[in-house]
């Protein structure tokens, strides 16, 4: 059902003249096949909807990464997917075990104590959830070159994450509008450093 109204939407618009390519994205995914499953019901249903509207609709099709195991097989998920969203906010919580709904409990006492450098949930772990999203970069686009590859979550506005994003060839970051100027200055002094 929302595939078919993303789709036919499209169609609304490229039938009015105006220009529209869609992406699909699928959320949580945690396997290859489940890609490739849901690739097939993407299919038929553009399929359908090109027949009974009569117009062309281009889309991509991808994934967000946000379960561990995505990242681990990035490479056979570039196969299928033609672009990859990091929701670093789930891939955080899955990574460090924490739930984001209880870590204001003990989150304080991690960080005066320095077990914890930074809230991982407002700056990369750079150690550990960066590893993740660099390994799962180079395997995606090891496998297709061309693979777009973003973050969404609160850390695309936080200027240390957006330079790890620019160092390790993301193509863009999403933010909290109110974080949008932040995350623009931030990436214009990524650039210039380089």
């Amino acid at each position: 059902m929302q595939v078919r109204a993303i789709l036919e939407s499209a169609a609304e618009i490229i039938k009015a003249g105006k220009k529209a390519q869609p992406e699909i994205m699928v959320p949580v995914t945690c396997a290859v096949a489940e890609i490739d499953e849901t690739k097939k019901i993407v299919d038929r249903v553009h399929a359908e909807v090109e027949k009974s509207v009569g117009v062309k609709v281009a889309f991509k099709y991808g994934t967000m990464i946000e379960i561990p195991r995505a990242c681990l097989l990035a490479d056979e998920m570039a196969k299928t997917a033609e672009f990859f969203s990091f929701g670093t906010n789930d891939l955080t919580q899955m990574t460090f075990g924490f739930s984001r709904d209880d870590i204001g409990s003990f989150l304080g006492d991690y960080l005066k104590d320095g077990i914890l450098e930074a809230d991982p949930f407002q700056t990369i772990d750079q150690a550990g959830v960066g590893q993740l999203i660099k390994m799962a970069v180079e395997r995606g686009r090891g496998v297709r070159k061309d693979l777009k590859i973003g973050i969404c979550g609160e850390q695309g506005g936080d200027p240390a994450s957006v330079e790890f994003c620019f160092r390790n060839g993301l193509s863009y970051v999403s933010c909290s509008p109110y974080r949008v100027p932040i995350a623009r200055l931030a990436a214009a002094q990524a650039a210039l450093k380089k």
